[in-house]
């Protein structure tokens, strides 16, 4: 005998819990559940941020906002529309949870916990009535006639609609496959760069304001901060990097070349620079007197890369140290070898094809009453609370568009 309810949310998470609620609050006749595939819910909102959850990114113009998704740029233009960062603000505020920004635009709540967020999505869904369940892990769906068969690993529930929130979940891929949807297989997405290079070796924690990087022989490039950490380097510099690149630099097994310019200067007009703080500095040891604000545990490595000695004076220095110290600080050439997953915060490329879903109510559309919010499809953002705001935008139209 299954278990019936009217709409059911696969996932637990960001995305099942808001989309659930705001179903349920809009039409409290209905029977909605939650099926989580683990003992407790939102772990990934819990660990995001640091623990303190990013909730969301303080940019309110939808046109550029959109720009930090290298996949669902346009497809995210017309939900943004619809709800967005101040419409997810007020969500929360209505709740009693109040967000503050930061210096660089994240967004989180003033009592710096996750365990906030947590605890307003856990009685939101039990004021509401949602029923959540857990530890009902999903093995296969099936359509019949115009309703939805779900096997769990407790039995079997139905339902008219069917809203999947499950992020980047290969085994729910794999039962959408099953479904007729075509799925993009995923890659790693906004990552880390592994180097192993005696520039950087012995100088992790140290942080160059602001670079650009490319990777060699590609159109892919970024900019910001870049972090120097004891395996390679990282900071948005890197992870936009990654995110925009994701599929690429998968073809290219992780192993590539990447030229920093650590100045955001072009090799002449640096070369012009170190000429005048030659005479400027004359008497100075070129490796106590760092320019260009590089932090001087990076600019001393630089120096010694160039073939120029600690003691060197600037008035002693000749034509072609020079120019290696221009080239160091404006396209110095770095070897990646690898990845490692950013923090504990593991984001995918991939999922669900974009074609196959209907962005003004995130219907499927090869299968009626089928519904996808948050990472199952194939969006994915770089780092700053853009993948959270793509999760509330999207259970927010679906709770509108279920019923």
């Amino acid at each position: 005998m299954s278990q019936r309810k009217d709409i059911i949310i696969i996932g637990g998470g960001a995305a099942g819990f808001f989309a659930a609620i705001n179903i349920a609050e809009k039409n409290p006749e209905l029977s909605v559940a939650i099926l989580e595939r683990g003992k407790e819910g939102l772990q990934k909102v819990k660990i995001s941020g640091g623990g303190r959850c990013n909730v969301t990114h303080a940019e309110f113009i939808p046109s550029e906002l959109i720009q930090n998704y290298p996949r669902g740029e346009k497809e995210l233009l017309g939900p943004f529309h619809t709800f967005m960062t101040g419409d997810t603000i007020a969500w929360f505020e209505e709740r009693g949870i109040e967000l503050k920004i930061e210096d660089d635009g994240r967004m989180f709540p003033v009592s710096n916990s996750s365990q906030t967020i947590i605890d307003c999505f856990l009685n939101e869904a039990k004021k509401h009535k949602v029923d959540v369940l857990y530890n009902y892990s999903v093995k296969s769906i099936k359509v019949r006639e115009n309703d939805f068969l779900i096997e769990t690993s407790q039995g079997i529930l139905d339902c008219h609609k069917l809203v999947v929130a499950t992020g980047s979940n290969p085994k729910i891929w794999n039962v959408l496959e099953d479904l007729g949807h075509t799925i993009v297989q995923p890659v790693p997405s906004l990552f880390t760069f592994d180097i192993k290079d005696k520039r950087i070796k012995d100088i992790p924690g140290v942080v160059a304001k602001d670079v650009e990087v490319n990777v060699v022989g590609t159109d892919l490039e970024s900019e910001g901060p870049l972090l120097i950490t004891h395996v390679g380097m990282s900071a948005p510099a890197i992870l936009k990097l990654s995110a925009f690149g994701a599929v690429a630099l998968a073809k290219l097994n992780y192993n590539f070349k990447i030229e920093v310019n650590f100045i955001r200067q072009d090799f002449e007009m640096c070369l012009e620079h170190l000429k005048g703080f030659k005479h400027e500095f004359a008497k100075k040891i070129i490796q106590n007197s760092n320019q260009f604000d590089v932090p001087k545990r990076l600019w001393k490595q630089l120096v010694l890369a160039s073939e120029i000695n600690e003691t060197e004076r600037w008035a002693d220095i000749n034509k072609n140290q020079l120019e290696n110290l221009a080239a160091q600080l404006t396209r110095a050439i770095f070897q990646v070898t690898g990845k490692s997953t950013f923090k504990e915060e593991f984001v995918t490329a991939g999922g669900v094809d974009l074609k196959e879903v209907n962005f003004k109510t995130f219907e499927s559309k090869r299968i009626p009453n089928l519904f996808f919010a948050g990472e199952v499809i194939n969006v994915d953002a770089v780092t700053g609370g853009f993948n959270f705001q793509n999760a509330w935008t999207g259970a927010y139209i679906v709770s509108q568009s279920v019923v």
